[in-house]
């Protein structure tokens, strides 16, 4: 499966981000925790070379936490990168982010330290900009690309930081990216097949995650064998079926993405460090 999904005002993100980055001390890189390398955008890597920047992985509470040390181990070992987990809504978390940069960066301390946030959309952006300033100045959702212009907002202790619309690139490859990217909720389900997606969600909740299965998924005897078969038991557990009692396919599909989603089947990562090496070893 190949996905198109590039908003025009994407491309206008492009051009602003390009034009900004030079006047910003700090860039802060919100991945999603749950699949850090899929979500970092490989224009960011052209585009702050120059510019210290620290990984945010975000949303940790929904991620595998043992894959969430694996990643941050990962990214000081292999890349050299400063990163960090935290829960977007949690204070204490996010203010630790920024304190990290705060001290890594030389600067006139007489002048505004200036932050840029960037990232893909829905990797939740605009939730740690609204708690690092205490009260909601951006639009938040579970719909991917909701802000839609940079916006600035002065914090305290002299700084300003810039909140921008997400971005993906014009065609999302390889194919397991793309999966990853429209079962987590990064891409508009209107670029999206929910049968597609919910098989492989599906396969992969088979594969690493077969007791979080079957705590979510009472109604199951044992481990389903394969993806459809899991997809039909939920379909038919709840309720999603035609005349006849025939299977609904897309409603069951649909189902087992929202919840997934919404962390109710329990945190789970999409990918993992050693799918990085399994990758190099086909290659």
């Amino acid at each position: 499966m190949t996905i198109q999904w590039f908003p025009g005002h994407m491309v206008e993100t492009e051009n602003l981000l390009k034009k900004a980055i030079s006047k910003v001390d700090v860039v802060l890189e919100i991945l999603d925790a749950r699949l850090p390398r899929a979500s970092a955008n490989p224009f960011v890597n052209k585009i702050c070379k120059e510019k210290f920047r620290l990984k945010v992985l975000n949303k940790s509470d929904l991620a595998d936490p043992e894959q969430t040390k694996a990643w941050l181990h990962y990214f000081e070992t292999q890349k050299k990168t400063p990163a960090i987990s935290i829960c977007g809504s949690q204070k204490s978390q996010v203010n630790g982010a920024l304190n990290y940069c705060m001290d890594k960066v030389n600067r006139n301390r007489a002048r505004k330290l200036k932050v840029m946030v960037v990232g893909i959309p829905n990797t939740g952006k605009s939730t740690i900009l609204n708690t690092l300033a205490g009260k909601k100045i951006a639009k938040t959702g579970d719909v991917p690309a909701i802000t839609r212009h940079q916006q600035r907002t002065s914090l305290q202790n002299n700084i300003d930081i810039y909140d921008t619309p997400g971005i993906l690139w014009p065609v999302i490859e390889p194919e397991e990216r793309a999966y990853i990217l429209a079962a987590s909720g990064a891409i508009s389900d209107t670029a999206i097949d929910y049968n597609d997606i919910a098989f492989f969600a599906a396969s992969l909740l088979i594969k690493r995650y077969p007791e979080l299965l079957m705590q979510r998924y009472s109604f199951l005897k044992t481990i389903p064998e394969d993806a459809l078969t899991l997809i039909e038991e939920i379909g038919a557990a709840r309720g999603c079926l035609k005349k006849g009692g025939i299977i609904n396919y897309q409603k069951a599909s649909e189902a087992l993405i929202r919840e997934l989603r919404a962390g109710k089947i329990g945190r789970i990562s999409f990918e993992t460090p050693e799918d990085i090496d399994h990758e190099t070893e086909k290659n």
